[in-house]
């Protein structure tokens, strides 16, 4: 056999990377409506996100859903942080199947920036 083709058999053997697709919020979304999201390429490396942070600030509580890709050492964790006035709690779930992080939180949101804006001013006009 020629070199040549050698060569392109060798190549045809070769497992192809395919690159992985996450869905990606436009924006968080706050319960109970489920992101804007859209699917996007992830870089490689990277594996699907599904977020989730509960926010609270004496009775009130809102509870954000986020996906994105992220680097695997931001998969698995749960921590706190403070923002906007409240103190959120959250986990990070991940996967590496495409679009494994679609799952909704319950009904799909058109409305989710009204929403969103309309609980940001109740917070920043307390």
């Amino acid at each position: 056999m020629s070199s040549r083709l050698s060569s392109l058999l060798l190549l045809c053997m070769l497992p192809s990377v395919v690159p992985l697709f996450c869905y990606t919020c436009v924006f968080p979304a706050i319960s109970p409506l489920d992101c804007i999201r859209y699917p996007t390429r992830c870089p490689p490396g990277q594996r699907c996100l599904s977020s989730k942070a509960i926010g609270q600030r004496g009775d009130f509580q809102v509870v954000l859903y986020e996906k994105s890709c992220v680097l695997p050492s931001l998969c698995g964790i749960a921590g706190e942080k403070f923002a906007m006035g409240l103190n959120f709690t959250f986990t990070n779930e991940c996967c590496d199947t495409h679009l494994c992080n679609g799952a909704t939180t319950s009904a799909r949101g058109v409305y989710t920036g009204t929403l969103l804006s309309l609980s940001l001013s109740l917070l920043f006009s307390q």
